[in-house]
């Protein structure tokens, strides 16, 4: 009983929490390569590109904050620095003998990318419905644990229902505003920092749950980690989104990279 509560457990937090540490991941490091391809002028790009993207940022730092009840001391939504290259903050306090505001940190951390892609998610229903149906049916993520490579199999239909839409004007617009927005989604430290101190207590949480699930019923158990896993497929799909135009971004920095190679 106990390798099954344990199995529970792990398909639970792969599902959720680890998919979001990954997308996040590989979207910062996307970005990481779009502005150093751009070299001097990556800079002033970020500044423009921030102008949109940094407020989207720290007002969804902002919106966890009073979700969880953190008292929000300042907020700079944008600022240009040039000492340390800071374009925005939230400085919050919470009280630490507080289980959900503790948990909380975790969600304030990861803000920017659960907020962000959903604003793309929206973006995405409305200009290219058609595409985000089937974006969805591809990136279930129960086929992953069905077979090795479950999910994968599916990627090369989901790229493809992606890259059909560039045809049309909404795709173009859709990738404008996208850029915007995922090019200031990447994590700072001090967000690493809080989600980690959250996450600790969201992990304990979790498998206290499963126990108990377990020790009541097993199927009960199974029915739960269906129902979790097939809510981080929906999550996956919304976060596909962000991860392809981190992608274009890169590639058209690369582009610029070669063409200007001797000027930047």
């Amino acid at each position: 009983m106990f390798l099954e509560i344990l199995k529970n457990f792990a398909l639970q937090n792969l599902a959720t929490i680890g998919a979001i540490l990954l997308f996040g991941f590989l979207i910062a490091l996307c970005n990481r390569c779009f502005y150093n391809n751009l070299g001097r002028f990556g800079r002033g790009i970020c500044y423009i590109t921030g102008a949109v993207g940094t407020p989207v940022h720290e007002s969804s730092h902002a919106l966890m904050c009073l979700l969880f009840g953190h008292r929000i001391e300042e907020m700079r939504l944008f600022q240009i620095n040039d000492e340390d290259g800071v374009l925005g903050y939230v400085s919050h306090t919470y009280n630490k003998r507080n289980l959900y505001q503790r948990i909380g940190n975790f969600f304030i951390g990861i803000a920017p990318i659960l907020v962000i892609s959903a604003i793309l998610f929206g973006f995405a229903h409305l200009l290219m419905p058609e595409m985000l149906s089937t974006l969805e049916e591809k990136a279930a993520l129960d086929r992953a644990f069905v077979s090795f490579g479950g999910f994968f199999e599916n990627l090369g239909a989901v790229l493809k229902a992606f890259f059909i839409e560039a045809k049309t004007w909404q795709w173009w617009v859709f990738l404008f505003i996208g850029s915007l927005l995922c090019l200031h989604m990447t994590l700072s430290r001090a967000d690493i920092k809080s989600a980690f101190s959250g996450l600790i207590f969201i992990l304990i949480l979790s498998f206290l749950f499963n126990i108990i699930l377990g020790i009541i019923k097993l199927e009960v158990l199974d029915e739960c980690t269906y129902h979790i896993v097939r809510a981080g497929s929906i999550m996956v799909s919304i976060m596909l989104l962000s991860l392809f135009i981190s992608l274009i971004a890169v590639f058209i920095s690369f582009i610029v990279r070669l063409i200007f190679k001797r000027r930047i």
